[in-house]
């Protein structure tokens, strides 16, 4: 029942463009912590991320020099929605207060080219990059003339800036994110909806080797969501100091970012069996139902759970497809079915080792 819930929620969220889902900084740091490496003199472009609530902002800035970066972009969208307040970037947390009459536009930009101790205190925190800011020395804080959607001319534009792209995008608009990221050949690393996966333009990036999963990909992730953002299953929220989060299960990164995980061969120890490994009623493969059960000593192709990519590595298996988008399935676009019964989104795979 929870997961109907939680799909519904989804469903309403994409309706009303209801995303604004913050990534708490341990999460962030649970999964920048593998790629350090590949910043150092990068330009990073946070552009679903008001400095101001973002995170991501907020790990980037913090660890500008550590992380060797050469320059880091985040555009704000829309006045916060989250809580009432702006979350440390100057100084002590501040209440804000609702502007009279017709609010004005507040998208804007952040550019930072260099970050250094300004009050002396021998450490750097984000009061010195307010400090820069306001003295908008070697840094830029401006006004958008749009509102500071990823698809404006303006977030285009700062774009072609970057080189790695890193945020949690509206997941209603995953697909239009992502087909722009690579439009714009860009690296990246985003958050989204493990459903993300069965979208067919997804999966043709994950088949033809163009995106893979990242690392964090387990458990549970607890996101700031707006106080009136509604929250159907009680177990999936909390309040915390007047903040509201929303907790969901099904969230991984995507990256074309290159990890050490992908050249990790899972070990297999299973064999075998037509007993325990029934073939599907229209394609010519067998059904496993777990990606612990794969067979070690199967020639054939295998249906497998979406969970099965987080454990892929390209030199260990070929993906063939995903259920409804097999080229050769005679019932293409349609479920596999065993014995008349629909098999949710099978991964169509080979052990290249046995050729």
């Amino acid at each position: 029942m929870e997961n109907k819930s939680l799909n519904s929620n989804f469903h309403k969220a994409n309706k009303a463009k209801k995303d604004e889902f913050y990534t708490q900084l341990i999460d962030i740091e649970k999964e920048l912590k593998h790629y350090k490496d590949q910043f150092r003199d990068k330009v990073v472009y946070c552009n679903c991320d008001d400095p101001f609530e973002s995170n991501f902002f907020k790990y980037f800035a913090s660890n500008f020099n550590a992380l060797g970066l050469k320059k880091l972009i985040a555009t704000s969208y829309k006045p916060s929605p989250i809580a009432n307040t702006q979350l440390g970037l100057f100084g002590e947390d501040k209440t804000l207060t609702a502007t009279k009459g017709r609010q004005k536009a507040t998208a804007n930009k952040f550019i930072i080219n260099e970050v250094r101790d300004l009050d002396g205190n021998g450490a750097f925190d984000l009061r010195d990059i307010a400090e820069q800011l306001k003295a908008n020395k070697n840094n830029e804080w401006a006004p958008l003339k749009e509102e500071g959607d990823f698809r404006s001319e303006e977030s285009i534009e700062l774009l072609k800036q970057a080189d790695i792209v890193v945020t949690n995008p509206p997941f209603s608009l995953f697909r239009e994110f992502v087909a722009q990221l690579i439009e714009y050949n860009k690296k990246f690393l985003i958050l989204g909806d493990q459903n993300a996966i069965t979208y067919k333009e997804t999966f043709k990036l994950i088949k033809d080797d163009k995106l893979w999963l990242g690392y964090d990909n387990g458990g549970t992730k607890w996101f700031q969501v707006p106080m009136n953002y509604d929250i159907p299953t009680e177990t999936r929220k909390k309040i915390e100091n007047n903040t509201k989060y929303f907790s969901m299960g099904r969230i991984v990164w995507f990256t074309n970012l290159d990890t050490v995980k992908r050249y990790q061969e899972t070990t297999l120890y299973k064999k075998y069996s037509p007993e325990e490994y029934p073939n599907y009623d229209t394609y010519n493969a067998i059904n496993v139902n777990k990606v612990s059960d794969i067979p070690m000593d199967y020639l054939g192709a295998m249906g497998v759970p979406i969970t099965f990519l987080d454990k892929y590595s390209p030199n260990q298996f070929e993906i063939i497809g995903i259920d409804r988008y097999v080229e050769d399935n005679p019932n293409y676009g349609k479920r596999f079915t065993i014995n008349g019964k629909e098999i949710y989104a099978r991964v169509i795979i080979k052990n290249k080792k046995l050729k």
